[in-house]
């Protein structure tokens, strides 16, 4: 499959067009296909397919494009946070010319003129008009095909350089006439344009072609031509001119430099023109990220005719990095001012009439650099920094992140040596992820196998594998992480050196400020913004929940734990005391998923009102938090129990469950049970052990795993105080009927209900009711449930009960009223967020579709049903989908694909032990075989 973006938008698999018709579908796979492989947020969706003013509906609407879209492109995946295109980036038009500029770029610096020219010019054959023509997104085009066609038409150019180099002129002077006529300020094309003739033995056209563009500029500028336009005309009247002695001290290039080809497309990219404003980058990043080399390595393949500068910052003061770039301006020392001011005026005097390329290396703020920026036309300054400088006027911030793994193993083998890694694949890539892919540690750990040709790459992996040592272990020379990142401590203050040692007592990779402040016992917002300018955190942007997320290398992360150690002690007394935040606020944010969960006592009596405002602020909000918190969270369960703080690593893994339920986050779910588990037996506590013995049923039942679910509610039962009793006993009631046990079920739910009411657990009471009445098929106990979770204030349990209802109302053949049923509960499930819960819904309006006699309707519910269990991972949610799925196909007529689906939902009953499912599947086959004698 081949998509197109470089033109009109194409969607090709072999001859066949399917390119998507709706303007807004193609404006949504406009932005996938720009970003393929990167992770985009449905808010970000929504403001480039409808812009600034989008509708209420946007977010429900754009899922129903993506699965429209689905259907013709494979590869889009839900991802948190939002979705993500993948698709190999050669399909990709716009991707393959950026990839094919920049081989060509590869091949010109490498001195293979022709190839680099052919390059260059299968890029620019991709093009098929203006890029994005007919996409309805204004920050799509502001974002992307402005600088796609600048890009193209700085290729061209390029090209043109190429083929002139060749001796190509007289092929050119036709498409360069074109190209001056569509671009006519454009300088450089006026100069080649006088190139190619003069090539050509067109001498005196190339002359008057330089008059021709300089009246142009003349009347249209007010300007006088630039260098770069002089400089043709003076190689056309003087062909033997030669050039003028310029500065050059940059560095050495590092001979094994790797990756970084965004980055270096970005610099090339930016260089300015002979004549135009000058232009300033910066380029930031944690300590040892590779700045100072990429900067070096990028100047390297420049070509600037009056020079390139290189200066160190570090601490020093900007009057003495002027004083020696003065110097290399050819300013005599007797001539150098002592006054910086002075100084600063002599130097953008020197400049002004250069163009000049000037490396400003590991500078520390924007007032070191403000003086030591050059104002000449044309002129380039690469700043390398810790800080993305944001207070420096008119420059343009990258951030140089950590290499991928790919990246890292490559610049191992460039070190080390490809035959070492080749010889052990698994311990190379086993050491990119120790060093976490920081290019200084990397480049450590090989130089340290480089000198060492008889230690294993496994060897070395099993060293840093120790936390403890492994900042000791890269250290090679004079060549430090633990040094790097020393620097960057020293220089903060000592509230931003408090938080951030304090920090070390996590190992989440990354927080919220709200987490940052219970390890501090303060607010810290401005701390953490100035550990982020200072390089050491990372400002990732906000999360679900709408809070700024801080994150952070791993490295920095030991370095922090290390201070701690050193300067405070263990880190456990921190995470004693952020405690009870974090497990407050869990705790609360708990409540709202499950309001008056039972054994609170709590009851809370709604107005139907009341019940719809909460459902669309305060329980919404409550798993979002949960949401974007989730990755904290756990790892903090693990952090607790590392610390020997075995009841808070309990409770935190308890109030978890229900959130790790509704969200069938199954492996989280197991590893903080287990954890929480192990703490309670760990302190002999018996009521937490049973409450986490029942976390860890509900995960088993969740994924099929019935007897290890009864067994572990046995177990629970055993060591259950009075209150938990008929809670557990609840559970295995559900266990029981997901066997096929139904009296053993309906036993348990009669002493559960009897229980409850005797106890005014009125929470209880509900979902007994529930429970009871959905194995009568009793609609009387429904609707008392219903009502009773309208009194609780619950929409989730109403939302529940009404989809029961639903199914209830089917089977005595009521359509109509199973209809309402169903929308109720669906509506507020999406009110709601609930993803899982919503599918269920739709798995019920699906039957309902199919009584009233709409197949077709029946079939887009269940598909949209079967796709949200598949991206959670929910077994027995899919298998259900798949058989209603299978019916609709069946109305429909569609035999084969009922068959695929049946065969598949029997596959997955069969691993769940469901034998209710699995007959169900198999009446549906029967049916099928009567229709077409098939064998299943």
């Amino acid at each position: 499959m081949r998509f197109g973006v470089l033109g009109p938008l194409r969607v090709l698999d072999g001859d066949r067009d399917l390119t998507p018709g709706p303007a807004k579908h193609r404006a949504l796979l406009a932005a996938l296909l720009l970003r393929r492989g990167q992770v985009l947020t449905v808010d970000r969706l929504i403001a480039e397919v409808w812009g600034e003013e989008p509708p209420a509906s946007a977010e429900p609407v754009l899922r129903v494009y993506v699965s429209a879209l689905r259907k013709v492109v494979d590869g889009i995946r839900t991802v948190p946070g939002g979705y993500l295109l993948d698709v190999d980036p050669d399909q990709v038009d716009a991707h393959r010319f950026e990839r094919l500029v920049s081989a060509g770029r590869r091949a010109r610096d490498a001195g293979r003129t022709a190839e680099a020219a052919d390059e260059l010019r299968a890029a620019l054959a991709l093009w098929r008009g203006p890029a994005l023509a007919g996409i309805d997104s204004g920050p799509l085009r502001r974002a992307y095909a402005v600088p796609l066609e600048e890009l193209r038409l700085t290729a061209l150019e390029e090209r043109v350089e190429l083929d002139l180099a060749l001796g190509r002129g007289a092929e050119l002077t036709g498409e360069l006439r074109a190209l001056v006529a569509a671009y006519p300020l454009r300088e450089r094309a006026w100069g080649q344009l006088m190139l190619a003739l003069n090539q050509a033995g067109r001498r005196p056209e190339a002359l008057s072609v330089y008059q021709e563009a300089r009246r142009l500029l003349i009347d249209e500028l007010g300007l006088e031509p630039g260098a770069e336009l002089r400089e043709a005309h003076e190689r056309v009247l003087a062909r033997d001119a030669s050039p003028r002695a310029v500065p050059n001290e940059m560095p050495p290039d590092v001979v094994d430099f790797t990756g970084r080809e965004r980055v270096l497309d970005w610099i090339r990219g930016a260089v300015p023109t002979a004549g135009s404003a000058p232009v300033h980058l910066v380029l930031h990043g944690p300590a040892g990220a590779g700045k100072s080399a990429m900067a070096i390595h990028a100047a390297a393949a420049l070509d600037f005719p009056d020079g390139r500068l290189y200066a160190s910052l570090r601490a020093r003061t900007p009057g003495a990095v002027l004083e020696d770039l003065l110097r290399s301006l050819g300013c005599p020392q007797g001539a150098v001012p002592t006054e910086p001011a002075e100084r600063a005026r002599l130097y953008r005097s020197m400049v002004s009439g250069r163009r000049l390329l000037v490396v400003l290396d590991d500078a520390v703020d924007e007032a070191q650099v403000r003086p030591l920026l050059p104002t000449g036309p044309g002129c380039l300054t690469l700043v390398t920094s810790r800080s993305p400088l944001l207070g420096l006027e008119a420059a343009r911030a990258r951030e140089l992140d950590v290499f991928d793994p790919g990246e890292s193993v490559a610049m191992l083998a460039r070190v080390v040596g490809e035959q070492r890694v080749r010889a052990e694949p698994q311990a190379a890539a086993r050491i990119a992820v120790l060093c976490g892919g920081l290019p200084l540690a990397l480049r450590i750990a090989g130089s340290r196998l480089a000198r060492r040709p008889d230690w294993t790459l496994r060897h070395l992996a099993g060293r840093l594998e120790d936390e403890r040592g492994r900042l000791d272990e890269l250290s090679a020379g004079d060549l430090a992480v633990r040094s790097s990142l020393a620097l960057g401590y020293h220089a903060l203050s000592d509230r931003e050196r408090l938080l951030l040692r304090r920090l070390g007592a996590l190992s989440a990779p990354d927080f919220a400020p709200w987490a940052a402040a219970a390890v501090l016992g303060a607010p810290a917002d401005r701390l953490l913004e100035a550990l982020a300018e200072a390089g050491l955190l990372q400002a990732r942007g906000l999360d679900a929940a709408g809070q700024e997320r801080y994150g952070w290398h791993e490295l920095t992360r030991l370095y922090a734990a290390e201070r701690l150690y050193g300067e405070e002690g263990t880190s456990g007394q921190v995470l004693a005391a952020a405690g009870r935040e974090i497990l407050d606020r869990t705790r609360r944010a708990r409540a709202l998923l499950l309001p008056a969960e039972p054994g609170s006592g709590q009851t809370l009596v709604h107005t139907a009102e009341q019940v719809m405002a909460l459902a669309t602020t305060q329980f919404r909000e409550s798993a979002r938090w949960l949401a974007a918190e989730r990755g904290f969270l756990v790892a903090t369960v693990v952090d607790f129990q590392r610390t020997g703080l075995d009841e808070a690593a309990w409770r935190l893994a308890f109030y978890l469950t229900p959130f790790f339920e509704l969200g069938a986050h199954h492996e989280d779910w197991r590893m903080a049970a287990e954890i929480g588990l192990r703490a309670a037996r760990r302190m002999g506590h018996r009521h937490g052990e049973a409450l986490l013995l029942r976390s860890m049923a509900d995960l088993y039942r969740a994924r099929g795993h019935l007897v290890a679910a009864a067994e572990a509610l046995q177990r629970a039962l055993s060591l259950a105080e009075a209150g938990e009793v008929a809670r557990t006993r609840h559970r295995l009631g559900l266990v029981h009927l997901a066997r096929g046990r139904r009296q053993e079920a309906e036993a348990c739910f009669v002493a559960c209900l009897t229980a409850f009411s005797a106890a005014g657990d009125q929470r209880g009471r509900a979902d007994a009711l529930r429970a009871l009445g959905g194995l009568r098929r009793a609609e009387d106990l429904l609707v008392r449930s219903l009502a009773a979770y309208r009194e609780l204030g619950d929409p989730r349990g109403e939302a529940a009960v009404s989809l029961d209802l639903a199914g209830l109302l089917l089977d005595r053949r009521c359509p109509a009223e199973a209809r309402e049923r169903a929308e109720r509960g669906l509506g507020l499930l999406r009110r709601l967020g609930d993803r899982l819960p919503e599918a269920a819904g739709l798995v019920v309006l699906a039957r309902v579709a199919m009584a009233e006699g709409r197949p077709d309707v029946a079939r887009g519910a269940a598909e949209g049903a079967l796709g949200t269990f598949r991206e959670h991972a929910d077994r027995r949610g899919a298998a259900q989908a798949l058989l209603t799925l299978a019916a609709a196909l069946l109305d429909l007529d569609e035999i084969d694909g009922a068959v695929d689906a049946i065969t598949s939902s029997m596959g997955e009953f069969d691993v769940l032990g469901d034998r209710h499912g699995l007959a169900g599947a198999e009446e549906l086959a029967g049916e099928v075989r009567r229709r077409r004698g098939l064998r299943l």
